[in-house]
């Protein structure tokens, strides 16, 4: 009986959103526009975004690329060079100091490294907000209630209306879309 509701506890315990402050964005090849390595008060792990979609950086996942060309209305090459830039602007943000807030909900992916979802705020800004203003992702994954108690409905609305305007815009991807 112990055993059962100790991992109650622990299963619970990892709901909960926990923010890190100070962390670091740390380089590695497989990082991209939205999933990167991060070390955070001395614990590193894989964190992706929450909400968004980066498009991919290479063709090994073509059903992807196919789907993310198809969205944004450009071409192959057009979704590989989004990718490239959206992971070379994540980068560029944090190299100075940002806050990360996760609840440790995994992330599947093909990586040997377990991914958690999270949040990245860097200053005032929060990062997947810029990167849809920049027309560098598109609004689209899981999403989760707010660490803020905001409903997530009301928040992908917003994105959606951030990712709007980098469209009317014709920002990154944008740029070149037929749509």
């Amino acid at each position: 009986m112990f055993v059962i509701a100790s991992s109650d506890v622990a299963a619970a315990k990892q709901k909960q959103w926990q923010q890190f402050t100070q962390c670091r964005y740390v380089e590695k090849e497989y990082n991209d526009g939205d999933s990167f390595r991060v070390n955070c008060e001395g614990r590193e792990f894989v964190l992706r975004l929450y909400y968004v979609d980066a498009p991919e950086t290479d063709l090994s996942n073509g059903m992807r690329v196919g789907e993310q060309r198809a969205y944004f209305g450009v071409t192959i090459e057009d979704v590989l060079a989004t990718g490239e830039r959206a992971t070379e602007r994540v980068r560029n943000i944090l190299q100075e100091p940002f806050s990360v807030t996760t609840r440790w909900a995994y992330a599947a992916g093909r990586s040997a490294d377990p991914r958690f979802y999270g949040f990245v705020d860097v200053g005032d800004k929060r990062l997947i907000e810029v990167l849809l203003a920049e027309g560098l992702v598109r609004a689209k994954g899981v999403t989760a209630k707010l660490p803020t108690g905001e409903k997530s409905k009301m928040y992908l609305d917003k994105l959606r209306d951030i990712e709007r305007q980098a469209k009317d815009q014709k920002r990154g991807a944008w740029a070149h879309s037929k749509k």
